[in-house]
């Protein structure tokens, strides 16, 4: 952030345990420097932050049917349930679900849809 090491450490320090709040310059900065989005920065808690994270390495498409697919897991609990259980499976095990769930659905009528 352009800061001296004894500066820069005390401000982040000052920052963490909210003493001082970050301006939106310097936010922008810090984000920079991280080479984070600002968004992760604001999260109200780690989970979140994660998925804004993960978010940030979609591509826009993705990220319009990844924000989709969270209202629809937010709507519907059981369904949530069941794909953490499915993303809990040992890896093998995880494909092959996957692979038979996939096998259950009807076949795109587009080319070059993005998950």
């Amino acid at each position: 952030m352009g800061l001296g090491k004894d500066k820069g450490s005390s401000r982040i320090n000052r920052y963490e345990h909210q003493v001082t709040a970050i301006g939106f310059d310097n936010l922008d900065k810090l984000a920079e420097v991280l080479d984070v989005p600002i968004a992760y920065l604001l999260a109200d808690n780690a989970a979140m932050a994660d998925a804004i994270l993960e978010l940030s390495k979609a591509s826009q498409r993705q990220q319009a049917n990844l924000a989709l697919a969270v209202k629809g897991l937010t709507v519907t609990p059981a369904l949530t349930k069941a794909l953490i259980k499915v993303l809990q499976l040992p890896k093998q095990e995880q494909e092959r679900v996957t692979q038979a769930l996939l096998g259950l659905l009807p076949e795109p009528k587009g080319k070059g849809e993005d998950a």
